[in-house]
């Protein structure tokens, strides 16, 4: 069951008790950096696997 309005409210209040304003930012930056890491890894990765597959299709 995910929370509803008042509970993210509550949630996001604690965050910002607990990081304050100044690091919050901070934070979302590095986690949107991490996650476009991933997808760029990720992307990579599949790429290699159809490049791979390809070469030994053409191959037979």
């Amino acid at each position: 069951m995910l929370p509803g309005g008042m509970e993210w409210i509550i949630i996001g209040a604690a965050v910002l008790l607990f990081f304050g304003g100044k690091k919050i930012p901070e934070m979302m930056k590095g986690l949107g950096t991490g996650i476009k890491e991933f997808k760029n890894a990720s992307n990579t990765e599949e790429k290699e696997k159809l490049d791979e597959s390809k070469k030994e299709s053409s191959s037979k």
